[in-house]
């Protein structure tokens, strides 16, 4: 593997660690409703665990409201059972077609709390980052080693590899910041 491979193989792993920690910032609940809350709930339905997606759409028809509505109105004593189960919180509404979940305003200490877990996320997002820039730094230093390149060339790489990660903790910075005012909105 070449200078240009690790470089490529260090940027697209970084890349997949930006998103995955934004995506772990979309599932750290705000005051307002947001379909992506319930991607971790699993419905008991037709014989096997299934995500809620697969066996209904999820709305917002208000800033404080989601709007479940299941493709098979079978689903729905599943559904609110699930929802109860989750550590969401959230006491779902059955009208017998949908089933509607009112998002409470947060508390000053919910919100200092999700604060709390949104740092930590930042901090493992962080990790992923500099493990992919370590792994990255020893491939270069073996490719030196075994006389594949020179140290010039490493130090580039180095240096550019550098310049990688500090723009994709900077993308972890940004999504944070937003998260927080999120948050922090009353």
């Amino acid at each position: 593997m070449s200078i240009n491979d690790t470089l490529a193989t260090a940027e697209s792993k970084m890349a997949k660690s930006v998103e995955a920690t934004i995506h772990e910032f979309t599932l750290i609940r705000t005051g307002r409703a947001n379909p992506t809350m319930l991607e971790h709930i699993v419905v008991a339905a037709y014989g096997s665990e299934l995500p809620l997606q697969q066996v209904a759409t999820v709305t917002v028809p208000e800033p404080r409201q989601l709007l479940i509505t299941p493709f098979d109105r079978s689903t729905l004593g599943a559904i609110e059972k699930a929802i109860l189960k989750s550590d969401l919180n959230l006491t779902p509404a059955n009208d017998g077609q949908t089933i509607r979940l009112s998002i409470p305003p947060l508390t000053e200490e919910r919100r200092k709390e999700f604060i709390k877990t949104l740092h930590k996320k930042v901090e493992l997002g962080h990790a992923a980052i500099r493990n992919v820039r370590h792994e990255a730094i020893n491939h270069l230093r073996a490719l030196v080693k075994n006389k594949e390149c020179g140290e010039d060339d490493e130090k580039r790489a180095q240096d550019k590899l550098q310049k990688t990660t500090d723009q994709h903790i900077g993308r972890i910075h940004e999504a944070a910041k937003v998260k927080e005012q999120e948050l922090l909105e009353v």
